[in-house]
């Protein structure tokens, strides 16, 4: 018998700040692996939140390397890259999101039932990039 999931309650944006740890895998098509091990930090700045995730990045018979990466985060849970640009809306029950960048497509699923832990899962498609990415947050 499979364990019945949860239905996530709806989170605003008010719920993501603070400090969260950031595991991430991702799995290239090519089979090419990375792990990205760091933290998350949502931050009120006046119109919204700045997300900044920062942390190590290790890729397969590779270095260590720092990695550091923000987002713009509105009150009605849009997200947009640092210069502004429109990138996705979170769906606050938790399900999927799109972004088309010509000529490849990028599809998250949110998962809230474990709040206050939550994942996403991205799967990217395209001629440029190809790749798995699974992301688990869990409050500090």
């Amino acid at each position: 018998m499979r364990p019945m999931q949860t239905e996530a309650a709806a989170r605003v944006l008010a719920d993501f700040e603070g400090r969260w740890d950031l595991q991430r895998q991702i799995d290239h098509t090519g089979g090419q692996t990375a792990q990205f091990t760091g933290q998350a930090v949502w931050t009120p700045d006046g119109h919204g939140m700045i997300y900044r995730e920062t942390g190590q990045l290790e890729m397969t018979g590779g270095p260590v390397l720092q990695a550091e990466r923000m987002y713009l985060w509105g009150a009605d849970l849009d997200v947009c890259f640092e210069d502004g640009r429109f990138f996705h809306r979170v769906p606050a029950a938790g399900g999927t999101a799109r972004h088309w960048c010509d000529p490849d497509s990028y599809i998250v699923q949110y998962d809230f039932t474990r709040w206050p832990a939550f994942s996403t899962v991205w799967e990217v498609t395209g001629p440029r990039k190809a790749y798995r990415m699974v992301s688990q947050y869990s409050r500090r």
